[in-house]
């Protein structure tokens, strides 16, 4: 057996589980093969993106319709009727910027919020939760789903040797390959942050946050021979509904709440907050409503607004921040780390990323400059005596309080991939049952019998009556 190593030949001990402090996290900065793994990821394809290569956006607004001030001191959440302009891209995940909208895939669903004080980013998908929990498997997971190195073709082989090794892909996968997997169109599909986040009100008290955007259009999904149909006829099925809603004025609205967590519910919660592989019990977490989100504008330039968007979650402004999901953490460095690669080092004084308040840093020189900042007297470092832009500790977090050591623990053990896709599955409908089967056995195709059997024993353990589904749609 090949040992493996880093790019330098320093042997990895541990491939599958991120350097945390603590078993929840966060993840720590001295995981250089894991900032290694996500950076070397983030610039094997250009130009398109490396994943969500294939999208389409339009401008909008945020109305704020209910008060939420108790939870954030965000200004964007200041007042019932404030609204804020915002841009929204959705993204197929897999294919190329070539491939047909129509396709079996998770949805992007990234919002860029222009508020008085500053760009806030919400990435997001039409799932409200992800493949893996940890961003240490991402490249791995990802190389699964884009073309094999040798034959150059999609491998559904890849994709289910992977999830077989996997129980935490349960959950979403059985979303995708629900009747959820094939939406109509953009304009059908729910929005979520997926991640959980943070709010901080104005007594400096944090709140754990999940966001949600409820489709006013409803639900609407197609089988796989009804999208075959589409794509024989339209592979740009879901950019021209879009497109053409908004041009005649029948603009799209989603309904934007959010879930609440006290820090205190967080420490007795039966499974980790933090893990973007499951969801929050709305019986325990009620949705609060917050505003309406709609869409109003198609852009006037694809290149220079679709392509050159820039999404973030760093991108946070006051009020409103991250947490110790493992995943947002890596996301946060990783997202930026590819604009600078695909875009260029100074992306976000493009008009499309650039925010509506003043931006003052001293971050000099590389592409894209575009000469009007470092106007103090030419001082480009802080410290100085110059008058430059200086921090200010009122935008300061409140202290996150961790436990636990600095290691690489092992996030299977003592956890409980099978019961939140139990549940879903007991959700479903007799007929929405047999799709999820049939789309199962379809994507199955050409994959090996022994990987076959290790995804069997994970259907077992979710529901026989899921593992016996998916057999008899195989034959």
């Amino acid at each position: 057996m090949k040992q493996l190593t880093s790019t330098a030949g320093n042997p990895i001990g541990d491939n599958q589980n991120s350097l945390t402090a603590g078993e929840n996290g966060p993840v720590l900065m001295q995981d250089y093969y894991l900032i290694e793994k996500l950076a070397h990821q983030n610039r094997e394809r250009i130009p398109e993106r490396a994943v969500h290569a294939k999208g389409s956006a339009a401008h909008g607004k945020l109305t704020i319709t209910h008060d939420i001030t108790q939870y954030t001191k965000a200004d964007i959440f200041s007042e019932v009727g404030k609204e804020t302009p915002l841009f929204l891209r959705f993204s197929t995940v897999a294919g190329e910027k070539g491939a047909a909208d129509a396709e079996r895939d998770v949805r992007g669903f990234a919002i860029k919020f222009y508020t008085q004080e500053g760009n806030w980013d919400l990435v997001g998908n039409n799932t409200p939760v992800f493949f893996i929990g940890d961003p240490y498997k991402f490249p791995d997971f990802i190389h699964t789903q884009k073309r094999d190195p040798k034959t150059n073709m999609r491998s559904n082989s890849a994709m289910w040797d992977f999830w077989s090794k996997h129980p935490e892909s349960l959950h979403q996968t059985t979303i995708l390959f629900s009747d959820r997997g094939l939406p109509t169109s953009y304009r059908h599909i729910n929005g979520y942050g997926s991640h959980t986040y943070s709010f901080i009100n104005h007594n400096n008290e944090r709140f754990w946050i999940k966001f949600h955007f409820k489709t006013q259009q409803g639900i609407k999904t197609m089988t796989n021979e009804e999208a075959g149909a589409v794509i024989a006829k339209d592979r740009e099925s879901a950019q021209r509904d879009l497109y053409e809603a908004i041009e005649n004025g029948n603009y799209p609205k989603w309904d934007m709440k959010i879930q609440i967590m006290t820090q205190e519910q967080a420490q007795n919660h039966a499974d980790n907050p933090f893990d973007v592989t499951k969801v929050w019990s709305h019986k325990d977490f009620p949705l609060i409503d917050v505003g309406v989100l709609e869409l109003n504008k198609n852009p006037n330039n694809y290149f220079n607004e679709v392509e050159q968007a820039s999404f973030s979650p760093s991108n946070t402004v006051p009020g409103i921040g991250l947490s110790p999901d493992k995943m947002l953490q890596a996301r946060a460095f990783s997202y930026p780390d590819a604009h600078r690669y695909r875009v260029g080092t100074h992306y976000e004084m493009l008009p499309i990323n650039r925010p509506l308040n003043e931006v003052a840093n001293y971050h000099a020189d590389g592409a894209m400059n575009f000469g009007d900042i470092h106007k103090e007297n030419g001082v480009n470092y802080e410290p100085n005596s110059f008058g430059g832009p200086k921090e200010n500790h009122i935008y300061d977090e409140p202290a996150i309080e961790l436990h636990g050591d600095a290691t690489r623990y092992d996030r299977t053990l003592n956890n409980d991939y099978f019961k939140q896709p139990r549940d879903l599955f007991h959700l479903m409908s007799k007929e929405q049952k047999q799709q999820l089967f049939c789309n199962i056995a379809a994507s199955m195709e050409g994959v090996q019998q022994s990987i076959i059997d290790e995804q069997m024993k994970l259907y077992e353990q979710v529901s026989p009556e899921y593992a016996k589904g998916v057999k008899e749609a195989l034959g």
